[in-house]
């Protein structure tokens, strides 16, 4: 029982339906209240991405490229579940999500996800093979349930899927990057 049990806990963020077939929920809109502060910024909709994911804060970050070239902060969303502790993931069934940096291709994006919506993070990076860190299927998706992921709210991973979704779309970047950290950079954190 405890094998079958500890399988299908291992497996949680694994079984994700590749069809890159459009959801009703995968077209979903940005929300108009997000587009006006957008557009206050001096950002568009089909602007670049970057997201950044601080473990002991529980937080996700969305920044946006603005009409100036340089990224700024659009919105801070928290962080339903991620497993594990602080520290890279080392190897598969540790259940420990990941921490590095992971770029992200239209490829990566599931509409179809077992877990709402959905991106592969893209681990183990070139940094993590070299150092002979092993696993598959670490994803940032919905349903608020982590083994090795990073879960939000269905609401949030909405958002976030189409703020992801309109910049890979827009033509002004191929993939967006992810920053996974295991806390902020702060002068006390780095202590």
């Amino acid at each position: 029982m405890a094998a079958v049990l500890a399988s299908a806990l291992l497996a949680a963020c694994s079984t994700m339906d590749y069809d890159l077939a459009q959801s009703e929920r995968s077209v979903q809109p940005i929300p108009a209240k997000l587009v006006a502060e957008m557009n206050a910024k001096g950002m568009d909709k089909s602007d670049p991405i970057l997201v950044r994911l601080y473990k002991q804060e529980s937080e996700l970050e969305l920044w946006k490229r603005d009409d100036t070239g340089r990224y700024a902060l659009l919105k801070t969303y928290p962080i339903c579940r991620w497993s594990g502790r602080l520290g890279p993931k080392t190897k598969v069934g540790d259940r420990q999500a990941p921490e590095g940096f992971y770029t992200i291709n239209p490829y990566q994006m599931n509409p179809k996800s077992d877990y709402y919506l959905s991106f592969n993070m893209g681990f183990p990076n070139a940094y993590d093979r070299a150092n002979g860190r092993t696993g598959t299927h670490l994803m940032v998706h919905g349903a608020c349930s982590s083994a090795g992921c990073y879960s939000m709210t269905d609401e949030n991973i909405a958002e976030i899927y189409a703020f992801a979704r309109e910049a890979l779309k827009g033509g002004k970047q191929d993939a967006f990057q992810v920053q996974a950290f295991p806390f902020r950079m702060t002068p006390e954190n780095m202590a």
